[in-house]
Order: C-alpha cells, then sequence, then structure tokens
C-alpha cells in the first residue's frame, strides 16, 4: 500500500520489514538525498546516480537490518541514522580501502559523548557485511602500563588523571598502525559469491542482490602473519586502568582509529594568550602550553592515518552535559557514577588539556586534514554532514 506522504522512517521500516517500495516511497528518497547538498556532496550522490544509489542502499539496509539486534544503540533515531550516515559512510570507506590497495587506517577524532564507540561498531557490522574485515583500535589502548603511568605523575603531578598528551605509548601505536597498513591483504581471488536472489524488489518480480555473501575458503587462509592489537582495560588498579594481553589479528582490511584527540596537530603559542576558560591561571596556560609541546610526539603516529573524521559537537560544551546524564543513568541504575560536580572537574581538566575551541575547532575548515565532518546536535541527533572545503 502505497503512503500518501511517507515520511523517512515509515520508509526505512517498510525497508526493514524486507518489502518493496512503491514509487511514491522511491521518490521521496530520492528526494531526500538531493534536498541536503553538503551530505550529497560527501557521499558523491547527483541527479544522474541517485536512483542507482538509492537502490544499492536500500539492499545493504535489508542486510545489515537483519542483524539489529546486534546493534550497539537502537532508538528512535537508528534507523535513519543507518540510513543517512552509517550505510553510505561504510561504502564510502570501502571504495577509499579499493583505491588504496593495501589497508586502510581510518582517523575518528570526537570528545566525550559524541558516539565514536557507537559509530565503530556499527561500520564493523556494515563492513562485514560488504566482505571487509573490520578492527576498532581506540587511542586509550596504547595507554602506557599502570606502573609506567605511576612514575609520569611523579614526575609531573599534574598528570592526575590518564588521557592527555604525554599518557601513551606512542611508539606503539605508530609500530601497530604501520604493521597492520602492510599487513598481508584478504586475498579477493579465493572468495567464492553466493548468489542471492530477493523475491521483494521490484512489486515482487525479484531481482538479483549484488550485495551477496562471500564464503571464504578457510584452507587459503594465513594465520602465521598474526598481529598483536594493544588492549586496555579500565576497570583495573580500581579504576586507573593497566593495559592487558593483545588482541591477536590477521588480513585486516580496514582499521578504525579512534580517540578523543585523535589527529590534533600543536597550535601557534600564542593563542594560549587570550584562551577561554576553564584556562584562566597562570598555571592553566603552563600546563595548556606543555601539552601542546606533548602533541609533537603525535605528529608520526597521526601520518600514519590515511584520513581523518571529525565527529563535532554544534556546542563543545555538549560533552559535559552528556556525561552528568550518563554518570546519572549509572547511578540510578545501581552503579557507582561521578556527582555533577566531580563530573566539572574532571571535563574541565581534559579542556584545560586541549580545549576543544583551540584544538577541534580549526582543524573542522582544514580540508587538508580532515576529510569529513559530523556535527552532532544536543539531542545527539545528526547536524550537518560536509567536506572541510564545502
Amino acid at each position: 500500500m502505497e503512503l500518501s506522504n511517507p515520511s523517512l522512517r515509515q520508509i526505512l521500516q517498510i525497508l526493514q520489514q524486507g518489502k518493496s517500495l512503491e514509487k511514491k516511497e522511491l521518490e521521496t528518497l530520492e528526494n531526500q538525498e538531493l534536498i541536503e547538498p553538503k551530505r550529497a556532496d560527501v557521499f558523491h550522490i547527483t541527479s544522474t546516480n541517485v536512483r542507482e544509489i538509492i537502490r544499492q542502499r536500500s539492499l545493504l539496509f535489508q542486510s545489515v537490518t537483519i542483524d539489529y539486534d546486534k546493534f550497539p544503540i537502537r532508538d528512535n533515531q537508528t534507523l535513519e541514522t543507518l540510513w543517512k550516515l552509517w550505510l553510505p559512510l561504510g561504502i564510502k570507506l570501502v571504495n577509499k580501502r579499493k583505491n588504496l590497495g593495501r589497508p586502510l587506517v581510518q582517523g575518528m577524532l570526537g570528545g566525550q559523548g559524541t558516539g565514536k564507540t557507537t559509530l565503530a561498531k556499527i561500520l564493523i557490522l556494515i563492513l562485514d557485511k560488504l566482505g571487509y574485515k573490520t578492527i576498532s583500535i581506540s587511542i586509550d589502548d596504547i595507554y602506557k602500563t599502570y606502573a609506567e603511568r605511576q612514575l609520569l605523575e611523579k614526575e609531573d603531578s599534574r598528570l592526575i588523571w590518564r588521557g592527555p598528551p604525554g599518557t601513551h605509548d606512542v611508539s606503539l601505536g605508530i609500530e601497530t598502525l604501520e604493521k597492520l597498513r602492510q599487513s598481508e591483504n584478504q586475498n579477493y581471488d579465493n572468495l567464492i559469491p553466493i548468489p542471492r536472489f530477493n523475491k521483494s524488489l521490484f512489486n515482487s518480480a525479484g531481482d538479483r542482490i549484488e550485495i551477496s555473501e562471500k564464503l571464504r575458503q578457510s584452507e587459503n587462509q594465513n594465520y602465521d602473519n598474526l598481529i598483536p592489537i594493544p588492549r586496555f582495560n579500565k576497570s583495573l588498579f580500581n579504576g586507573a586502568g593497566d593495559r592487558i594481553e593483545p588482541e591477536m589479528v590477521s588480513k585486516v582490511d580496514i582499521v578504525l582509529f579512534e580517540g578523543w584527540f585523535v589527529g590534533v596537530r600543536p597550535i601557534p603559542e600564542e593563542n594560549f594568550d587570550f584562551a577561554p576558560p576553564p584556562i584562566i591561571t597562570e598555571a592553566d596556560q603552563k600546563f595548556a602550553r606543555d601539552m601542546n609541546e606533548k602533541l609533537i610526539e603525535y605528529l608520526p603516529l597521526w601520518e600514519k592515518l590515511d584520513s581523518l573524521i571529525v565527529l563535532y559537537p554544534t556546542d563543545y560544551r555538549f560533552s559535559k552535559q552528556w556525561r552528568k546524564q550518563a554518570e546519572q543513568q549509572m547511578i540510578a541504575s545501581g552503579k557507582s557514577g561521578m556527582s555533577d560536580d566531580e563530573i566539572e572537574k574532571f571535563v574541565d581538566y581534559f579542556w584545560q588539556a586541549l580545549h576543544p575551541e583551540l584544538f577541534i575547532k580549526p582543524l573542522i575548515k582544514n580540508s587538508e586534514l580532515v576529510d569529513l565532518v559530523i556535527e552532532i546536535n544536543s539531542d545527539h541527533s545528526l547536524g550537518n554532514i560536509y567536506h572541510p572545503n564545502y
């Protein structure tokens, strides 16, 4: 039954049920893709190719939502975010990977509450459907060990929490990403396509699905070249955390490297002369300048990224609001959590180290360093999606 004025959510619910779309519904999807020129530019959508893109994305949508119960988040925005961002972004990463001819290392920068972890988990599900093995690494995974950080705090008492520049084993990060970039690629000549047919397409006339499952021949797998991926357990040592046994992986196609200052560059010293709060006192300014200088050590690590995505709150102060909401939910569920005052001090500490207005805001205008900006609204819904130089 054709809806008179279908909403995007209604159309996606129809697709999720495995049903075919009527002409009016397809036209609605096409119009919605073209009405946002910034997003259309990011995902290379034009009036010429929009119909084919809708067809391909619809097939992938139905394939991915079969595993909807595996999604890390399922709320009233999930299907729309899947359609408008996660699916086309997954396809974009696949195209980058094909053009590189080697494993892709995709950087993802975002502050607290911007959804870095959720995005990574969803992309792993999508890319798996497309036949690409993907892993996620957080900058947290390359923290220095607990013993090393204890010594570090004795040397610099300002490093009261893990997280700021200087608390990571940068050499470990460089070594890990370089091994992944040079790792043996998947041999796609040995993948067997399994043909699939979707009966619901074209008003039940059906059509072959181009996004097919692939059966890997196990005898062609080579597990001699396993790569250790560092992992970190935040719960150890009463929440101070420590590195644990690495995860061993083989033949990775795409690496998602995410963190709260991944890709952030040092800024000119004079920028701190009139820094925003909570950089207030001379001591605050000294800390900010020292952290800025520490960023130099991370530049060789950022050079291992093939591109950078920025998850950008339309107001950086949302991060504090989101953190309070998360802690309140934890306390309400019977778990321990920080008070609002503790959160204020905690988040202020990180803003004193690398203030979003000083370090991240300039990045979203730099097309040489950033490939894609995804704005996040106060309710976690999507804002604009665009190239920095749009």
